[in-house]
């Protein structure tokens, strides 16, 4: 089933004439790779916060209203990539869910 909507999308990209995915122009393709890792790194970046938080208990300065929106935000940007079928959408958005759940929980509890 999930080749029919591949299939699909194809399609799609053919009858509305965009560029072709990966894109056969190096930069591009490049791009295209890139985005997957800062998708994975961009999270990541969020492990200093967490350590501060649960291992040296320390909260201070920390919003918990923020990071409760950011954790809200992300849920949407899932459902988003899941309707739009965006891997990296739904990768990306996956880790953030993750890391913006941590740091919440983190500033309720300390």
């Amino acid at each position: 089933m999930n080749n029919v909507f591949h299939h699909q999308h194809i399609r799609k990209r053919i009858y509305k004439n965009l560029e072709q995915f990966p894109s056969p122009d190096s930069k591009k393709y490049f791009l295209d790779k890139l985005i997957y890792i800062v998708g994975v790194l961009g999270p990541l970046s969020t492990i200093p916060q967490i350590y501060t938080i649960f291992i040296e208990k320390n909260a201070a300065g920390v919003s918990v209203a923020t990071w409760l929106i950011y954790f809200l935000f992300s849920v949407i940007w899932i459902v988003y990539g899941v309707v739009h079928k965006e891997k990296v959408i739904i990768l990306t958005y996956s880790l953030w869910f993750v890391m913006n759940g941590l740091v919440a929980l983190g500033a309720i509890i300390y």
